[in-house]
C-alpha cells in the first residue's frame, strides 16, 4: 500500500464522478493507497464546486474529512508566505492556490508523491529545483 500521497482536486473528482475519463484510474489509485491522503481545504473548495451538479458529490467529500480518509492537518495561515512565494513565481503558468498549498506540503513531506491530473506539476518544483514526484494517467 501506498504511503504519504497528496491528493489534487482532479483524482478526487474523478473518483465521484463515474462519467469522468479518469474515473476508472482515480478508483485503480485509490485502491492503492493508504489512507490518509494529504490535502488541504482549497483543493476541498475547488473539488465542491465541481462536484455540485452530482447528487451527494458535496456530501461525500466532507464524508471522506468526517472519516478520517483526507488529513487537512496543513496550515494556510501558517504557510502563507511559502505558499505567496511560489504563486508569485508561477504566476506566468498559472498556479492557483490548492496548487501551491500541494507544492508546498510537498517540500514539508519529503518523501510524498502527489496524486494529481494536472499538468502544471510537469512544471512546478519543489525548493526551486527539485522535480516532485506525481502519480498521474498523463504526467
Amino acid at each position: 500500500m501506498r504511503k504519504n500521497v497528496i491528493l489534487d482536486t482532479g483524482p478526487l473528482v474523478a473518483l465521484l464522478n463515474r462519467r469522468d475519463r479518469h474515473h476508472h484510474w482515480a478508483k485503480d489509485q485509490w485502491a492503492e493507497i493508504d489512507p490518509p491522503l494529504l490535502t488541504c481545504e482549497p483543493v476541498l473548495a475547488e473539488a465542491c464546486v465541481l462536484v455540485q451538479p452530482f447528487a451527494g458529490g458535496q456530501t461525500a467529500v466532507l464524508e471522506m474529512v468526517r472519516r478520517s480518509v483526507l488529513d487537512l492537518s496543513f496550515g494556510l495561515a501558517e504557510e502563507a508566505a511559502a505558499v505567496s512565494r511560489l504563486l508569485k513565481k508561477y504566476q506566468d503558468v498559472p498556479m492557483s492556490l490548492a496548487d501551491g498549498c500541494l507544492v508546498r506540503m510537498a517540500e514539508r513531506h519529503s518523501k510524498s508523491v502527489v496524486l494529481t491530473l494536472d499538468s502544471g506539476f510537469k512544471i512546478y518544483r519543489k525548493y526551486r529545483r527539485q522535480r516532485i514526484p506525481t502519480l498521474s494517467p498523463t504526467i
